[in-house]
């Protein structure tokens, strides 16, 4: 039996090491590597691998995102990789395939593999994995009233009707104010799926914007636009992400 696995890990130094171990594996085959969770849910669809590596802090795109996005198209096994055992724990008590806590080592990691040979060897789908996505990922999403920031000797709390926008900072968000800047430890890519759509909006991979902060939208030659925001900001619309804001949906580029 000869499984293709597809590895997802954003840390070049760990994604090396899983690539020599699943490559060391008897039946195991490196189809493809992906540092971020965008990436991911293209090589997936591209190559449809029997096994996926997963992370779950990503960028972009978190490893539940990716899940989320798949849907059906899901590969049969999934075994995430992760430093928060919050997560793990979560995914164990749903009976997901597996999880390797790190840092693991070799017998933890070829013990997944032979938990993943098992589960290919039959033709039952993981019926675990999608309870996993269905209690992550609920339908009706909990409402977000505010973000927590958390500094040396205190916890301070910034209410969303307080936001002007919000900036990626790799693994880290700066919330911008009216008041000033505050930096959370969180992923872009996680913090949209905790906001409520109706307030805001992502206009490009490293920027989500309050939509009642807009101003103006002047065009640009890309097909992008510029977001001026009340507070002077100027902030820059992709040309891919012109259908999410509600005001320039199913406008020509």
């Amino acid at each position: 039996m000869n499984i293709r696995a597809l590895i997802v890990e954003d840390e070049p130094l760990a994604r090396e090491k899983l690539r020599g171990w699943v490559s060391a594996e008897p039946e195991l085959e490196v189809v493809a590597e992906c540092g971020d969770g965008r990436d991911a849910v293209t090589r997936i669809r591209e190559l449809r691998p029997d096994l996926l590596f997963l992370d779950i802090q990503l960028p972009e795109l978190d490893g539940f995102g990716v899940l989320a996005e798949l849907g059906a198209e899901t590969p049969p096994a999934v075994i995430f990789t992760t430093a928060y055992d919050k997560f793990a724990l979560r995914a164990f008590e749903v009976h997901a395939l597996d999880y390797l806590l790190k840092p693991f080592d070799r017998d933890r990691f070829r013990e997944a593999v032979r938990h993943a040979k098992d589960r290919l060897a039959k033709p039952a789908p993981s019926e675990g994995l999608r309870e996993l996505l269905a209690e992550l990922r609920p339908e009706t999403k909990p409402s977000l009233k505010r973000l927590t920031v958390k500094s040396v000797g205190s916890v301070t709390f910034v209410e969303l009707d307080q936001i002007d926008w919000l900036e990626s900072a790799d693994n880290y968000v700066n919330i911008h104010t009216a008041s000033g800047e505050r930096l959370i430890r969180e992923t872009l890519a996680a913090l949209e799926e905790r906001l409520p759509a109706e307030q805001f909006v992502r206009i490009s991979r490293s920027t989500i914007v309050a939509l009642d902060r807009v101003k103006e939208l002047q065009p640009l030659t890309n097909g992008g636009c510029t977001v001026i925001l009340r507070s002077g900001a100027r902030l820059t619309l992709s040309r891919g992400y012109r259908d999410k804001l509600p005001v320039l949906k199913g406008e020509p580029a």
